[in-house]
């Protein structure tokens, strides 16, 4: 028989030059819900990867003085760029778009034309409000304080000639989908769409640009490019072969059964995607799903705020499974949680070190000491159950049925809630039955021991099990020390109590989550944060300022009254008694010396300066410093790099004959 499809995607990224853990949130929850679909027998297609066009990346770029293109392979392909990051994170897509990719770039122009041969495009003139960091267009009453209602941030004027996209026509599609279907999720996400934007009107979607040139061309009217969210919506299909041949799963995958989102960009995904769907006739998506943010401090994770977590440092210090089952575990998917690394300590310790690592650890040191490492033959039903053996037994054989329900809804952190209780009520079960005291008689009590051994061994692979979509590489750990096959870890052996061999050899391995020092671990963390903040500033140089310009003018026969000329440093000291003067003895050309005291023995030491070619102006008045005339000005560059003031003294060709005039 077939298997089932099961279609699921994360957003594709825009490609940040500071990647952080609030990027990781989604996507982890993907990959462990694609996890949990493939250990149920289904067919999975796990799509992600990067949204590569648009105005802001075209500037990043000018800024950084490269290309388009080679800004965003550096951050995409680059050291610890986007792949990386879900390499690090053990994130199993089964595809990477790059929205740069040319099969995706051809499909793209070719749904353009589709949609404008049908007339829902037409050409017009867009003349509003546009949030560049957020790509997108606001009309006045859109605007939150005068400020972009999605990200806070200052809008900017637009007037630009652009095709539009008939939005309006689909409007009451749209609030049908929307109000009478499980198409958006969670239900709160429908409210708000439907008040802030759907209640209002829709208005036609700017869906081109002139303005700037890095995207999917419009090959049929040169200078104007297709609009980011057209560009980047359609991966979702392209990256299947939709509209090209470089992949055929099209028929197969489509439609998808859940877009997992950012709630910054439910918008986008549950209005104008379905609309545009609509106008090219094609199939919609089961669900979107628009999760909450990871907060810092009370506000988003955001480079430009400066509240960034580095996930490596994370991973690193804790282990790449504690991370990803501390992101689902502790934040419910649907809402905003509050980051801290106390959190973070705390639920490890909790959770994985006290509850799962305390079972797996006292579990298998007790089967060594009393079996040597291996049960009897047989233990599983030597026993008749007392009242505690069948609660934990009861427990563990239906958290399946529990887990289930828990993901279908995209709840995970209610999946592993209710893996928690069971590994609780198995620690617990520890203290009822006292294996110590058991072991006291091996000969009267031998087969109740065994018994017993038996049932945390087979809880605990159940739970292991369910466990494999959030923390894969523990759990081969898991299943290895409690002598479980991993193959054999399946999802119909989940539900399967007595699945484990009772002659299983347990092996005592490696803590799987050794406790955590919280003082120490969050000395550490702000020592290795440090430490990647002063590399990450040695790489991309000093920060430097220089002071406004000024804004009044003077007028060009005044500028010509001041006298610059080249001068050349006969001798050079310190003035007694000044920790910042120098005294100058100056060739001016005039065959008389001319004397000029300069505030910048800081930065420089005299003897240093002795025989260069500066340049001074020399017609100002005369002035006393520390009993002494200085007769002009020596001319300097002066900044601020990375909060110091620094001088450089303005040096020309030693070439260049004393008096020379400067102009």
């Amino acid at each position: 028989m077939e298997k089932q499809k099961f279609y699921i995607t994360t957003p594709i990224y825009y490609p940040s030059d500071k990647l952080h853990i609030g990027h990781t949130y989604c996507t982890v929850a993907t990959d462990a819900v694609a996890r949990y679909k493939r250990l149920k027998g289904l067919d999975v297609m796990f799509l992600t990867g990067t949204d590569e066009h648009g105005q802001k990346i075209e500037e990043k770029a000018k800024e950084a003085g490269v290309t388009p293109k080679e800004f965003v392979d550096r951050i995409v392909e680059g050291p610890k760029g986007v792949k990386d990051l879900w390499k690090l994170m053990n994130i199993s897509n089964d595809r990477f778009i790059r929205t740069t990719d040319d099969y995706h770039v051809a499909s793209v122009q070719k749904i353009f034309k589709k949609m404008y041969d049908k007339g829902d495009i037409y050409k017009g003139k867009y003349k509003g409000k546009y949030c560049t960091p957020c790509e997108s267009f606001w009309t006045e009453s859109q605007l939150v304080d005068g400020k972009c209602p999605d990200c806070g941030r200052e809008v900017q004027d637009a007037e630009e000639e652009a095709y539009f996209f008939r939005l309006s026509k689909y409007a009451d599609r749209i609030r049908n989908l929307l109000e009478d279907t499980d198409f958006l999720q969670p239900r709160s996400r429908v409210n708000e769409m439907v008040r802030n934007f759907i209640d209002p009107g829709l208005e036609d979607l700017c869906v081109s640009r002139t303005s700037f040139s890095w995207g999917v061309p419009v090959d049929f009217d040169p200078g104007h490019v297709v609009y980011v969210w057209v560009d980047a919506l359609f991966n979702y299909t392209t990256a299947l072969g939709f509209l090209n041949d470089t992949y055929h799963d099209y028929d197969k995958y489509w439609p998808a059964d859940v877009h997992f989102v950012g709630k910054e960009i439910v918008r986008f995904h549950s209005i104008i995607w379905p609309a545009m769907l609509m106008s090219m006739e094609m199939p919609l998506p089961k669900h979107v799903f628009g999760h909450g943010w990871l907060l810092l401090d009370g506000g988003k994770m955001s480079k430009s705020k400066g509240n960034v977590v580095d996930p490596y440092i994370l991973a690193e210090k804790f282990g790449v499974d504690a991370l990803r089952f501390f992101l689902m575990r502790t934040f419910p998917f649907g809402s905003d949680g509050n980051f801290s690394n106390e959190l973070l300590i705390q639920t490890i310790n909790t959770d994985l070190a006290n509850d799962l690592g305390n079972l797996v650890s006292r579990t298998t040191a007790m089967v060594g000491k009393y079996f040597g490492g291996k049960l009897p033959e047989g233990c599983r039903t030597w026993a008749a159950p007392e009242s505690f053996d069948t609660e934990l037994i009861t427990m563990a054989s239906g958290l399946r049925a529990r887990y289930e329900e828990a993901m279908e809804t995209f709840a995970p952190h209610k999946a592993l809630e209710e893996v928690f209780k069971v590994i609780q009520r198995a620690n617990k079960y520890i203290d009822e039955t006292a294996p110590w005291v058991l072991a006291k008689d091996m000969e009267q009590n031998g087969k109740r021991l065994a018994h017993v051994m038996y049932n945390l061994l087979e809880a605990t692979r159940i739970c292991g099990i369910l466990l494999s979509p959030f923390m894969p590489e523990s759990c081969e750990k898991l299943f290895a020390q409690i002598g479980a096959d991993t193959q054999a870890q399946t999802w119909d052996s989940a539900a399967q109590w007595g699945a484990l061999s009772d002659s299983a050899a347990v092996t005592k391995g490696e803590n799987l989550f050794p406790r955590i020092d919280m003082d120490k671990a969050l000395d550490e963390l702000e020592a290795l944060e440090a430490q990647a903040r002063a590399e990450a500033k040695a790489a991309a140089g000093p920060v430097v300022e220089v002071e406004p310009y000024a804004e009044e003018y003077v007028d060009f026969d005044t500028f010509c009254k001041s006298d610059f000329r080249a001068v050349k440093v006969k001798a050079c000291e310190a003035v007694k008694k000044s920790a910042k003067l120098l005294r100058f003895t100056l060739d001016d050309g005039s065959g008389t010396d001319r004397q000029i005291l300069s505030g910048i023995h800081k930065w420089y030491e005299p003897e240093t300066l002795v025989g260069k070619t500066l340049v001074a102006i020399l017609n100002l008045p005369p002035r006393k410093m520390m009993g002494l005339e200085s007769n002009g000005m020596l001319i300097s560059a002066v900044h601020t790099e990375d909060g110091e003031e620094v001088l450089h003294l303005l040096m020309v060709d030693d070439s260049i004959p004393a008096g020379a005039k400067m102009c």
